[in-house]
């Protein structure tokens, strides 16, 4: 089994996983404790660094948009992966609680607007189209754009090469991934809250966060 077809299945077992740990703690689970447990991982790129992070790092990049699984900057902003049902239920969960859209602040209904009428869109493109290129816009684009991050409105989905490094990807949920969208407005309470609890439990550094996200929100 090659490497993409096997983190294709610990996600789909795990449910929700990060890229990478954070500060080589054990929780939350990441790709990296899957594939080397009890290793620590260290950020080395030279030619005498540990070529498991690059490995990794190109593992990342092959699974962000080949649909089997989601990838998005969700959990405190970093890569995370999920399962496709896992990633349903919590969306089905965060709609039939809150109203999505409510709350947002102008610049992210600016791109949530241009990327669901086009999606995906670089990181360089979506700044041009929505006017919000330079150093001063900055906070406010990354600000906005977390936001469409956490809400589960935008995902990533690849990389685009448009300028001296590749660009993140980032797409409307609803465009990039309709059947999810579609599913998730199916999904009954019950069978959402099932998934959630089971890959989620009460307690876990995930769940943590996803019900801190929900308390954020403006509920229906």
């Amino acid at each position: 089994m090659g490497d993409k077809a096997k983190a294709i299945e610990i996600i789909n077992k795990r449910g929700i996983l990060l890229v990478f740990p954070r500060a080589n703690q054990k929780v939350p689970l990441s790709l990296w404790s899957e594939f080397h447990p009890r290793t620590k991982m260290k950020w080395e790129w030279d030619e005498g660094g540990d070529n498991r992070v690059f490995k990794m790092w190109t593992l990342m990049k092959e699974l962000s948009d080949c649909r089997d699984v989601v990838y998005s900057k969700w959990y405190q902003g970093r890569a995370t992966f999920f399962s496709r049902d896992v990633f349903t239920a919590m969306l089905a969960r965060l709609k039939q609680t809150h109203n999505l859209k409510i709350g947002l602040s102008a610049t992210a209904r600016l791109l949530l607007d241009e990327l669901e009428m086009d999606s995906p869109l670089s990181t360089r493109e979506l700044k041009k189209r929505t006017d919000l290129r330079g150093r001063f816009h900055e906070p406010t684009y990354q600000r906005a754009l977390k936001d469409l991050f956490l809400r589960m409105l935008v995902i990533a989905f690849g990389e685009v090469d448009d300028g001296a490094f590749p660009s993140l990807a980032v797409g409307s949920t609803a465009h990039i991934f309709e059947d999810l969208w579609k599913e998730a407005d199916r999904l009954t309470s019950s069978d959402a809250q099932s998934t959630v609890d089971k890959y989620l439990p009460p307690g876990s550094a995930f769940r943590t966060f996803f019900d801190k996200i929900q308390g954020n929100f403006t509920k229906i």
